[in-house]
């Protein structure tokens, strides 16, 4: 039996959710913990689009089933894997044949099918308007090497609500960000993620949230969210520089020497020759250190900028020597701080 539901309902329904588009388009974006399920190969879907718009519709489903038949059996197979209790729920792209053609298969099989009304194009359109949805933002700033990510994990680990953007996009948000990390999701993946997240968040709680730039590394914050965000209330967080080179050196000093170059040499028209020089021979001589300090010198002057630019009165929360718990008992001591920490 199969029953196709809205994405609000299909979201909140129980069982694994197929994704029967091709390995390219979920590698593009699916909906987060979806598993891979393609009805065709890349190729196999190109070829059925070809013939659809040169012999037309018929001839096209025709081709459809004569490529997908004989992968019905190992379908039915992977499904019980996947669900031994039978119970899934699956989408294609727009909630056409692709999906009506493997809930069919399956329910013949014994399974019990919930479908995707529109498809993955539903739930686009669903993260579209999630993301407009306001919620209360406290953003918290600081600059590079202040700590700022553990410190959200911290109040995360004490019942605060936080969007973590750069774990979400695997990525810390510099020239060096993605080393040490796995592979960014494309932007729109990132997107899914983060409007899940957004969408678990109570409205009458505020949510925490690192101020970034519009991106962190390749992926763009969406313009929805970061709306919100230019609009929300900041805190920085301060500590002497000695203690940010040591935070950098322990994240860092486990990259290869060469990425390390490579990242310095991304910036050096803002760095300056002469400076990138002296960081890249330090770096390489593992005088880590004295190279981040260079460096820092850089970023520090960036992040000044960019407050200069807003024009906003920011208030600061010296954490220097507090571990990332006490950091976040510090910030809830500040009178205007703790008002809004917890509702």
């Amino acid at each position: 039996m199969s029953l196709s539901l809205a994405i609000e309902d299909f979201l909140t329904e129980t069982g694994p959710i197929l994704d029967v588009r091709s390995p390219g388009e979920y590698e593009q974006g699916h909906i987060p913990e979806a598993i891979s399920f393609p009805l065709f190969t890349n190729d196999e879907r190109a070829q059925v689009g070809t013939c659809y718009r040169h012999q037309g519709r018929e001839a096209a489903v025709e081709l459809g089933f004569e490529l997908a038949g004989p992968k019905f059996a190992e379908m039915i197979r992977r499904g019980n894997a996947i669900a031994p209790d039978r119970t899934v729920r699956l989408h294609c792209w727009r909630g056409g044949m692709r999906s009506g053609a493997v809930a069919w298969v399956l329910s013949l099989a014994g399974f019990q099918v919930v479908t995707l009304a529109g498809g993955y194009k539903a739930f686009r359109r669903w993260v579209r308007c999630t993301l407009e949805t306001p919620r209360p933002i406290q953003l918290l700033g600081g600059m590079t090497g202040t700590a700022k990510t553990d410190i959200l994990q911290a109040m995360a680990a004490q019942g605060a609500q936080v969007l973590d953007l750069e774990g979400y996009a695997n990525h810390r948000g510099s020239s060096f960000g993605a080393l040490c990390l796995p592979p960014q999701p494309t932007t729109e993946q990132f997107e899914n993620l983060v409007a899940m997240r957004w969408d678990s968040f109570k409205r009458d709680r505020p949510v925490w949230i690192e101020a970034e730039s519009r991106r962190i590394g390749p992926c763009r914050i969406p313009a929805e969210l970061f709306a919100q965000m230019e609009a929300a209330p900041a805190v920085e967080i301060v500590r002497p520089i000695e203690e940010r080179l040591a935070l950098l050196v322990d994240i860092y000093g486990q990259a290869d020497p060469e990425d390390l170059v490579a990242a310095t040499e991304r910036i050096q028209k803002r760095l300056g020759g002469q400076r990138t020089q002296q960081a890249i021979t330090l770096i390489r001589q593992g005088q880590l250190t004295e190279a981040f300090a260079i460096l820092l010198d850089y970023y520090d002057r960036a992040y000044r900028y960019d407050l200069e630019r807003r024009q906003k009165q920011i208030p600061q929360v010296d954490v220097t020597g507090l571990s990332p718990t006490q950091a976040v008992q510090r910030l809830l001591e500040k009178a205007q701080i703790s008002s809004i920490f917890v509702a």
